[in-house]
């Protein structure tokens, strides 16, 4: 009786015996399914049949299926050596790796995982997006400063992956149509204000006495 988990090919690699090899043979492994099964279908049992590890090693080099999609597939994960700069080439850079990067996925970009996880696993797509949290608001406070870094990087996610839903997803409107130059000209713009933080007087709202009530009171 053939005990492989569904979507595991019947021919799978020789046991993995060199310790070193192993997460190599994980991430391999991990990109081969979630290339064909999707982030929500894949899981790591079959993707540790086809490394051929444990359950239990794949959990121990990633800690969760979150981490080794983050880990396997391509992404934001130069933002470590992107953000560090001349700070006010920062929304540039950020909206140039952005660009080049979405035009040239192939599909498997977390971004995309993110919002195609949305209308089919609303946890697993919270999962994905809290590892992708993580990971970026780790780069991004080595080089923002304010109390309002994380509002600020978590507008900025936001409106990435608006552009994301518009221009790769739907693939319609002017967002979608627009050249790539042009569009990282825009984002550029529109980044530099969501890095900036918020003077305080911006956020200062002043009291309105409500309107006085008429109940009660006779006519004059």
């Amino acid at each position: 009786m053939n005990s492989e988990p569904p979507g595991i090919p019947a021919v799978v690699r020789k046991r993995v015996r060199a310790p070193e090899a192993h997460r190599e043979a994980i991430l391999e492994a991990a990109r081969a399914a979630f290339a064909e099964r999707g982030y929500a279908r894949a899981t790591i049992r079959e993707i540790a049949g086809r490394a051929g590890v444990t359950h239990g090693l794949v959990m121990r080099h990633f800690g969760s299926k979150e981490h080794l999609f983050l880990a396997a597939v391509p992404g934001p994960r130069d933002l470590p050596e992107l953000l560090p700069g001349p700070p006010e080439s920062m929304p540039d850079r950020i909206a140039r790796a952005f660009v080049e990067r979405m035009e040239h996925a192939d599909g498997n970009d977390p971004f995309l995982a993110l919002i195609r996880s949305a209308a089919s696993d609303e946890k697993a797509a919270t999962g994905l997006y809290e590892a992708m949290r993580r990971n970026s608001m780790e780069a991004y406070r080595a080089v923002l400063s304010g109390p309002d870094a994380d509002e600020r990087v978590d507008l900025l996610a936001s409106q990435l992956i608006g552009v994301i839903f518009s221009r790769y997803v739907l693939r319609g409107g002017p967002v979608a149509e627009m050249p790539p130059e042009r569009l990282v000209a825009y984002l550029t713009r529109t980044l530099r204000c969501l890095l900036e933080p918020l003077d305080p007087l911006e956020t200062e709202t002043e009291t309105v006495d409500p309107p006085e009530s008429s109940e009660g009171t006779s006519p004059s």
